[in-house]
């Protein structure tokens, strides 16, 4: 953990958290927790897998859990195409060259869940993106990074509460 690649997984933590359901270790290479969102039955997991095989573990969890509409699968992420610290809602779509994404798409055979995208922003200089991001970030970044996983989870909760055009329309915007 405390890597820019983690950010996810933070969010996931910080939800799970927040609704007082601890993460378990499961039966589907992933910890998890259950809990009720609105009265609804919310289950949270973040592989356990290399992030580039998180795909085993979410079609694993996506077919225990009944999931036959992909919409309904949140996925949060790290992007490097957004500034550190920019939080952006996307509907399928594709993978920009990220090897978890690439790992879900090839394991749900579809790419039509909902995304949440944390930015870290891009490498300097001639830094590799497969180090940058596994990378602890500066003292700074870090702090940007804390608000963007608070913003994260409001994220996903909005996606919950009011669906994925209100949370784009909230968070795509121009800030």
């Amino acid at each position: 953990m405390g890597t820019r690649h983690n950010l996810g997984a933070e969010v996931v933590g910080l939800l799970a958290a927040r609704h007082g359901s601890p993460m378990r270790k499961g039966r589907d290479r992933a910890l998890v927790a259950e809990t009720q969102f609105k009265g609804r039955r919310l289950v949270l997991a973040f592989p356990q897998t290399f992030m580039n095989l998180s795909g085993e573990a979410v079609g694993r969890l996506v077919k225990r859990c009944g999931v036959d509409d992909l919409s309904r699968l949140i996925v949060v992420h790290d992007e490097l195409d957004l500034p550190a610290g920019r939080v952006k809602v996307k509907e399928g779509g594709g993978t920009a060259g990220h090897n978890g994404l690439e790992s879900l798409r090839a394991h749900l055979h579809s790419g039509g869940f909902t995304r949440v995208r944390i930015g870290i922003g891009k490498p300097s200089g001639r830094q590799v993106g497969a180090d940058f991001v596994l990378r602890r970030p500066t003292k700074t970044e870090q702090i940007e990074l804390d608000v963007a996983v608070e913003e994260g989870a409001e994220a996903v909760e909005m996606i919950l509460s009011e669906g994925s055009a209100a949370a784009m329309n909230h968070y795509n915007t121009a800030r």
